[in-house]
């Protein structure tokens, strides 16, 4: 692996100086994760980080036995596993890959002790805990006041921007457990969309025909959201943990 990360590859790893990035290639592994894997459980050890470079985690809470609910997304703005820079070695969510692709995964024991002796590291993953913590945040409220039509279009939007395309895998089923949604109630809210000429899916295929008229019916959390992220990414390297600078 070279001194700097290939580009087009996580934000995370290609805003650390070369010099930085030297000491961590050696552990670093190029995988690819497959749609539907899953990388962490509740309360199960996390065994690895990963930097996503094209693919999407979905981060899930459990709802019931039956259902779960996402809760936040990783795509190459960030990095799953996020519990490690707290100092804590399990998950509290399940970590489920949404769209296949490739990553960055680093082994848990050798990653905290980089994190420890890396200062360019932690602050670029401190300025990523402060936006996904807004994103989370976000997602709940989103959860609770806007409609499914808002809700469905705003989580495609956040799909589309970390896998980059407009088209990617997504059944219904999956999406209901995206959304907290039953199957039939993702089906109508989807054919609404459908019908506006917004996107169309057949097979298990999402296409975004319209984003910008997504954008028009999605609800003020992507926006929301997308603002925090482009925030913390013009704050300065050297300036400490989020909660010591002013954005």
């Amino acid at each position: 692996m070279r001194d700097r990360p290939p580009t087009g590859t996580n934000r995370v790893l290609a805003s650390i100086p070369a010099e930085d990035f030297r000491r961590l290639r050696g552990q670093l592994e190029l995988v690819t994760l497959k749609l539907g894997q899953i990388l962490y459980q509740p309360g199960k050890t996390i065994r690895h980080v990963y930097f996503p470079i094209n693919c999407l985690i979905s981060l899930l809470t459990a709802v019931d036995k039956r259902r779960t609910l996402e809760v936040g997304m990783v795509g190459n703005e960030g990095m799953a596993g996020m519990p490690f820079i707290l100092g804590v070695g399990v998950s509290g969510v399940r970590a489920l890959v949404q769209g296949s692709g490739t990553a960055l995964r680093m082994p848990s024991p050798a990653f905290r002790i980089e994190f420890d002796q890396n200062p360019s590291l932690q602050q670029a993953l401190y300025r990523y805990t402060y936006a996904l913590m807004a994103q989370i945040s976000q997602t709940a409220a989103c959860n609770r006041f806007h409609d499914s039509h808002a809700r469905l279009a705003r989580w495609l939007l956040m799909t589309r921007d970390r896998l980059r395309s407009d088209e990617f895998p997504l059944t219904h089923e999956f999406l209901a457990h995206m959304l907290g949604l039953r199957r039939e109630g993702v089906t109508d809210v989807a054919r609404a969309l459908k019908r506006r000429k917004l996107i169309a899916y057949k097979r298990g295929q999402m296409h975004i025909l319209n984003p910008r008229g997504l954008k028009a019916s999605s609800c003020s959390c992507y926006q929301a959201v997308n603002a925090v992220f482009k925030r913390t990414q013009r704050w300065p390297a050297a300036a400490g943990p989020p909660g010591n600078v002013r954005a």
